[in-house]
């Protein structure tokens, strides 16, 4: 029998959602993704501690004392782990610009030049990494500058089409639309459950994915955040889809059928043609209360997370 691992592998990349090192030499997926929540826990591993006694030891020739120093380790870990998850998968890893830098367009391209930079230090190309941006409009413009640079990008924390639509505008080369933290808005705004075939999460990135293959645009699709093996499965055929080690495991267990729910053959009529300029997509954010909420609030827990990852750092130092 095969795994529904393998079966999904047939028809989606599988990318691995995490920083742990271990994860990923035991999973094999081709891509993995990092953010500072996942650096925070690779951090608790074997791996992940001694390359933060690596970044604090080199931080001591740099002269830098202070938030500077702090940045700096914070910074150095980050692409530490990206470099160790390189040497594992076949494909690209993600790492990403700090959430503190959301709204600003010119301090998001500096960091992914400096990102970009750091990795070439040590022998990995930008062909091997992708620069993960919060889907702002700030945060997409950047993208728009990096991706000119020949710098790809993976712009995260998609909760609408609108945002979608505006990234593969801007010539974006992945997108990752959340699955689960669009349901728990709905689950909490509505008051009740929801079936996979109404899962309001499950709803949106198939519907980014009939609007990318109607008009034959070449953005990646990859589904995130993911809590449940169903909705995995429910978006079975997407182009990519990043999950956890948690919920690879569960699917490398199971040997019953997947069905491909998503064929970029079979995407039927095409939607209505968004055209969104600066207003037109603030408007139609300020008018998406769950897309504009849980931008806002992913924004705020990544930032969150950083700042632990930064506390983490000096007390060390």
């Amino acid at each position: 029998m095969v795994s529904k691992l393998d079966q999904l592998r047939s028809m989606t990349t599988v990318v691995a959602d995490t920083g742990d090192i271990g994860a990923i030499r035991a999973l094999r997926p081709v891509d993995c993704t990092t953010n500072p929540t996942l650096v925070l826990k690779a951090v608790d591993t074997d791996a992940g501690r001694q390359l933060l006694d690596e970044a604090v030891a080199w931080s001591a020739g740099l002269g830098l004392a202070g938030e500077a120093r702090i940045a700096a380790v914070a910074d150095r870990l980050a692409v530490s782990i990206g470099a160790e998850l390189a040497a594992l998968v076949p494909g690209r890893v993600s790492t990403e610009v700090d959430a503190d830098l959301s709204f600003d367009t010119d301090a998001t391209v500096a960091k992914a030049r400096a990102i970009v930079a750091a990795y070439a230090e040590r022998g990995i190309g930008r062909d091997r990494i992708l620069i993960k941006i919060a889907a702002t409009w700030e945060g997409i413009r950047a993208a728009e500058i990096l991706q000119r640079e020949g710098i790809d990008c993976n712009l995260t924390l998609i909760f609408s089409l609108v945002q979608a639509v505006a990234c593969a505008d801007a010539g974006a080369y992945l997108i990752s639309p959340f699955v689960g933290r669009i349901l728990d808005w709905h689950v909490k705004a509505a008051g009740r459950s929801f079936g996979l075939e109404e899962h309001p999460g499950v709803q949106s990135v198939r519907a980014i994915y009939r609007y990318f293959k109607a008009y034959g645009i070449a953005t990646v699709v990859m589904g995130a955040s993911f809590r449940l093996i169903g909705e995995v499965e429910a978006l079975a055929g997407c182009d990519r889809l990043t999950i956890s080690p948690a919920l690879l495991d569960a699917l490398a267990a199971d040997q019953g059928p997947l069905t491909r729910q998503l064929d970029p053959a079979a995407v039927g009529e095409a939607p209505e043609r968004l055209t969104l300029d600066e207003r037109a997509f603030r408007w139609r954010m300020n008018e998406d209360a769950m897309a504009s909420e849980k931008l806002a609030e992913g924004i705020r827990l990544f930032a969150a997370d950083l700042r632990k990852l930064r506390s983490l750092v000096a007390a060390r130092l």
